[in-house]
């Protein structure tokens, strides 16, 4: 009888086509990781784009925007990464002519996505202005683009998305409804129309009977993908209402009044906030939304000495406006206050949203389910590790501006006279910092901090993290600013000249002084590409 071999198909043995297509269900890691396997595969990886493309992605933490497409290939999208990456690195940049803008207060505008916001004082009217390229030859040639909005009654609060072209009004309600308040959801890039995904034009929030016992509340605002969220809080922040609505689904809303004091709150997922008091962060999940939310977690902040206390704890996240973005820092900016203080100093803690997620474990293992009176996970046990720390003598609009896990601020303190700054660009990408200890990558004018770098000891009773090693660079270049944002390649200033006029004593017999009076205010644009 004659015997028939058997034939084996191997991996490599199938088309080059076939072999990419099943790369191509590999994320960036694993395609790094496939690359060692053999000779033949990491030559296949990277003779094609598209794979190379993903391993960038993944590496420097980014998001493929614009998506590749018919005007976009792989390859100049993988290319224009990979050079403003470099312009990062190096603090190379190009300035757009900057724009003038009308004279606005620095507590009442709004800025995301490139487009600058403002109510018009004593008018129910919000203005909008967008920087535009008018020459693709020529990135240097901008023009501004205005539109507004007006509502018959008075706005109370406003935001918006650009990556979803929404924009929200909280308004008061009729006299004699049983709500106060009104959510209204409209198109930002055409404010007189509602929303076309909107599940509804008008959502009635806050019962009357809450309203008169917060009488009247401070509002903080957040938004993630097809979930908004307002915290309504008395002065103290004892007293607080939590409302979460899907706003593209009709009646789908849940009204929360957690047991505890809140400060602040923010999207982490579609599934997960966080919410910070004066002792502590909490997560909760909203998977059964909109019946329930569940606490999961509870981390202790750093322990203050007696007598200075947290008096405002507040979350600073660009995940609101990038929901799909990837890992990314989360800042938790803390004002201290006591008696002994000469000023009130701020300390800025940085951390990571994946590291946050992944406690939820290490807490779960440790304590069982979360509840109102279990435990916190020390700080000892977690800040330590997973957190950076730095501490001002004040606030500063200009400090502590992220965008995935790079971290823009004006460098130096600026207490009262305006003066020029340098840019430092922070960036906690931990595979720029283990290149940069490696001796790869670019290294000018750069400078790696790792290890302990705030000095605490006069206001904490526990260390501060240092947890998150990064690179920092300065830029020669000095700017004045009032307010500083950080989207995608850009850094965007509110630059403005100013002019000392000397000013009469509040008080007969009182010296006379010096006040800056800000004569011009513009946005001045610097490009990393």
């Amino acid at each position: 009888m004659n015997q028939v071999g058997r034939a084996t198909l191997e991996l490599l043995d199938l088309p080059v086509e076939i072999l990419v297509y099943i790369l191509s269900h590999l994320d960036g890691y694993e395609l790094a990781q496939a690359r060692q396997v053999c000779h033949n595969i990491r030559h296949m990886i990277d003779s094609c784009s598209e794979l190379l493309y993903s391993i960038d992605l993944k590496y420097f933490n980014s998001i493929s925007f614009p998506s590749p497409g018919p005007d976009r290939a792989v390859s100049s999208l993988r290319k224009s990464l990979r050079q403003s990456e470099f312009a990062w690195q190096k603090a190379e940049y190009f300035k757009r002519n900057p724009i003038s803008i009308p004279d606005i207060r620095r507590e009442a505008f709004m800025w995301s996505g490139g487009i600058l916001a403002f109510k018009v004082q004593n008018e129910n009217r919000l203005r909008f202005f967008q920087q535009q390229v008018t020459n693709s030859d020529h990135s240097d040639s901008t023009s501004l683009r205005e539109w507004g909005c007006q509502l018959d009654t008075e706005i109370q609060f406003s935001t918006f998305s650009p990556t979803q072209n929404l924009l929200i009004f909280l308004v008061r309600a009729s006299p004699g409804e049983s709500h106060a308040y009104d959510l209204i959801f409209r198109l930002l890039s055409e404010p007189d129309k509602v929303h076309p995904e909107a599940g509804s034009a008008v959502v009635k929030t806050l019962d009357k009977n809450d309203f008169e016992l917060l009488d009247p509340p401070d509002v903080s605002f957040s938004i993630f993908g097809h979930y908004c969220g307002i915290l309504f809080s008395d002065a103290f922040m004892v007293d607080v209402v939590l409302q979460i609505w899907n706003w593209k689904s009709q009646d789908a809303s849940l009204c929360f009044k957690p047991a505890h004091e809140v400060m602040d709150f923010s999207f982490l997922t579609n599934e997960i906030i966080l919410v910070v008091n004066s002792e502590e962060l909490l997560l909760y999940s909203l998977v059964d939304f909109p019946d329930a939310l569940h606490l999961t977690a509870k981390f202790s902040l750093p322990a203050l000495r007696t007598p200075f206390e947290y008096e405002i704890v507040r979350i600073k996240d660009s995940v609101s406006s990038h929901s799909h973005m990837h890992n990314h820092i989360i800042t938790i900016n803390m004002k201290i206050f006591g008696d002994d203080l000469t000023n009130e100093p701020c300390v800025t803690l940085y951390v990571e949203r994946n590291a946050l997620l992944k406690l939820q474990s290490t807490y779960t293992r440790r304590y069982g389910k979360a509840g109102d009176s279990s435990p916190s996970l020390p700080w000892s046990e977690w800040g330590l590790k997973y957190t950076r720390s730095f501490r001002e003598y004040s606030y500063d609009s200009c400090k502590h501006v992220v965008f995935g896990l790079r971290a823009v601020s004006l460098f130096g303190s600026q207490i009262q006279h305006p003066v020029p700054r340098p840019l430092c660009i922070r960036d906690f990408n931990p595979h720029r910092v283990a290149d940069f200890k490696a001796g790869n990558g670019i290294r000018w004018n750069q400078r790696l901090i790792e290890g302990k770098s705030c000095s605490s000891a006069d206001l904490f009773l526990e260390s501060l993290g240092y947890g998150l090693p990064y690179i920092e660079t300065i830029t020669e270049e000095k700017f004045l600013g009032l307010k500083l944002i950080v989207e995608g390649n850009k850094v965007m200033l509110l630059s403005f000249d100013f002019v000392g006029r000397l000013r009469s004593p509040a008080q007969a017999g009182g010296p006379h002084f010096v006040a800056n009076e800000v004569m011009d205010q513009s946005i001045e644009t610097l490009n990393f590409e």
